[in-house]
C-alpha cells in the first residue's frame, strides 16, 4: 500500500507573494459578502500557507516537478481583457449554452444563455454568492477539499467567480453548457497572469445535463490557471462532463475535479489535454451511496517538452456501484505523461466492479511515461482489475501498410489515429469529437490521408 507523505514545505519564499496579493485581494472586494464565504477564503489561505508549493519528495507529486510555477511571477488579473467574439470563435459550439470567462472574469456579452427549466440556475458564480448565497453555499468547498492538494487550497484562497450549475429535482437541460476559459496575451514582460476558475456543479434528482469546460489561451504566451470543479450528483442524476484543456504551450494549467455521487447517479468524464507546458489534472470520485456509475475517460497528445499527469482517485465507499477508467496517452519529442490511478474500494463496499486502464503510445526515444495503477481493497466480494502499457507503433502492422502503397509517415499517422479513435468515438458531444478528429488531423504527419481514410 503506498502512502503520501506531505514533507513540511521548504518553500516560503515561494509562497510569500500569494500571502501578501491575498490582503490585496480581499481589500478589494465587497463588504456584502457572506461571511461563510470570507471563512472559506481563509481556510484555503492558512492551508496553502502550511503546506506550501508540493516537491518532488512528496509521493503524489514525485514525478511532477512544479518549481516553474513556484518560482515563477504571476500577477492576478484585476479586470477582464476586452476580447472580440471573433477571437472565440474557434472556441465555440453552436448551440450550447456559453459562459465565457476571460482571465477568470465572466463576461455576460460573450455568453449566451437561452431558457432554463424553473429552478435552474446556469450563470456565473460570483452572481450567485450575491443573489443567491445560501444556494451557492451550500455544497461550496464541500467536497474538494483544501488539506488535501495545495493548488485547491490557493484556489480556494482565491476564490471569486466562476460557473454555477444548479439543477433542481427532475429538470433536464438538453443543450450542453459550454463553460469556457480563455486566457488574455495581457501578460507583461516580468509578470504572466494568474487566474483562479472555480466551478460548482449541483445535479438535482432525477435531472441531467452535459458541461463541457474549456481552457484555451488567446496567445502563445507564459499563464497559470488554477481550476477547481466540485460536482454533486444527487440520486438518479446523469451528469456527462468534459474538459478540453487546450492551453498555450508555455502555459501552466493545474486542475482538480472533485465528483461526489449519491444512489442510482451516472457520471460520465472524458477529458482531453493537448496543450501546455505542465499540466496537471486531479480528478477525485467518491462513490457514496448503491446503484451509482462513474465512467472516467482522458486523451493526452503532447509533444515537445510537453509534461502532463493525470492524478486519479475512485473511492468506492458503498456496496453495487460500477466504475471504468480507460486514459490513453500519445507522446512525442521529448515528452512526459504520468497516470497514477488509484482505485480504493472501502471495507463495507461489496459487489464493486471497478477496471482502470492506462496506455501509452510513444512516438520517439526522448518520450517517457510513468503508469501507476493501483489497487487497494479491503472488501471480499469485489471485482477489480487494472493495467498499462507503454510501447512503440507495431512494426508489423507499419510494414503492412507500407505494403499496400502507403508511405511510412501515413502508416505511422493512421495507427496512431486507431489508437486514439477508441477515445474519440466515445465522445457524445458532436463539436468536442469534431474539434478532436481536427486536432488530430492537424498534428499527425500526413494527416490528410487519415481524413481520407477514417
Amino acid at each position: 500500500m503506498s502512502t503520501t507523505t506531505l514533507e513540511k514545505p521548504t518553500t516560503s519564499a515561494a509562497v510569500t507573494p500569494y500571502l501578501t496579493d491575498w490582503e490585496a485581494f480581499t481589500a478589494s472586494l465587497g463588504r456584502g459578502e457572506p461571511e461563510a464565504l470570507r471563512m472559506l477564503r481563509k481556510e484555503g489561505l492558512e492551508r496553502f500557507s502550511s503546506q506550501g508549493f508540493p516537491t518532488l519528495k512528496q509521493e503524489d507529486w514525485r514525478f511532477t516537478d512544479v518549481s516553474a510555477v513556484a518560482q515563477g511571477s504571476f500577477r492576478r488579473a484585476t479586470g477582464a481583457v476586452p476580447v472580440t467574439s471573433r477571437a472565440l470563435e474557434p472556441f465555440v459550439f453552436d448551440g450550447a449554452l456559453r459562459l465565457v470567462f476571460v482571465d477568470g472574469f465572466y463576461s455576460a456579452e460573450l455568453s449566451n444563455l437561452i431558457a432554463l427549466p424553473e429552478g435552474a440556475y446556469v450563470g456565473s458564480l460570483a452572481e450567485a454568492l450575491t443573489e443567491h448565497p445560501d444556494r451557492a453555499l451550500e455544497h461550496l468547498g464541500r467536497r474538494a477539499r483544501t488539506a488535501d492538494n495545495p493548488f485547491v487550497a490557493l484556489n480556494t484562497a482565491f476564490l471569486r467567480d466562476g460557473a454555477l450549475i444548479s439543477l433542481p429535482a427532475n429538470a433536464v437541460i438538453e443543450a450542453p453548457i459550454h463553460l469556457l476559459y480563455m486566457s488574455s496575451d495581457a501578460a507583461t514582460d516580468s509578470e504572466a497572469i494568474v487566474s483562479y476558475p472555480r466551478n460548482l456543479i449541483v445535479a438535482g434528482e432525477n435531472s441531467q445535463a452535459t458541461v463541457v469546460e474549456t481552457y484555451a489561451g488567446l496567445g502563445p504566451g507564459r499563464y497559470f490557471s488554477c481550476s477547481v470543479t466540485e460536482v454533486v450528483a444527487a440520486p438518479n442524476a446523469v451528469v456527462d462532463h468534459y474538459k478540453v484543456q487546450h492551453e498555450s504551450h508555455e502555459a501552466f494549467h493545474l486542475a482538480t475535479l472533485q465528483i461526489y455521487q449519491e444512489r442510482s447517479s451516472n457520471f460520465f468524464s472524458h477529458s482531453v489535454s493537448t496543450g501546455g507546458a505542465l499540466t496537471r489534472n486531479d480528478v477525485n470520485a467518491v462513490l457514496d451511496a448503491e446503484g451509482i456509475e462513474c465512467t472516467l475517460n482522458g486523451l493526452y497528445m503532447v509533444t515537445g517538452e510537453q509534461h502532463v499527469d493525470n492524478h486519479m482517485r475512485m473511492d468506492h465507499a458503498k456496496p453495487h456501484c460500477n466504475s471504468y477508467e480507460l486514459y490513453k496517452g500519445i507522446l512525442d519529442g521529448r515528452s512526459r505523461a504520468v497516470f497514477n490511478g488509484r482505485i480504493y474500494v472501502h471495507p463495507n463496499a461489496q459487489k464493486t466492479d471497478a477496471k482502470q486502464s492506462n496506455r501509452n503510445l510513444l512516438l520517439s526515444e526522448g518520450a517517457i511515461a510513468n503508469s501507476q495503477p493501483q489497487l487497494e481493497i479491503f472488501a471480499d466480494d469485489v471485482r477489480c482489475t487494472h493495467g498499462s502499457t507503454v510501447g512503440q507503433l507495431d512494426e508489423e502492422a507499419v510494414f503492412y501498410l507500407r505494403s499496400r502503397g502507403i508511405g511510412a509517415e501515413a502508416a505511422s499517422s493512421l495507427l496512431t489515429y486507431a489508437f486514439a479513435s477508441d477515445i474519440v468515438q466515445r465522445i457524445k458531444v458532436p463539436d468536442v469529437r469534431r474539434d478532436l478528429e481536427e486536432f488530430l488531423f492537424t498534428r499527425l504527419p500526413r494527416g490528410e490521408v487519415v481524413r481520407q481514410a477514417v
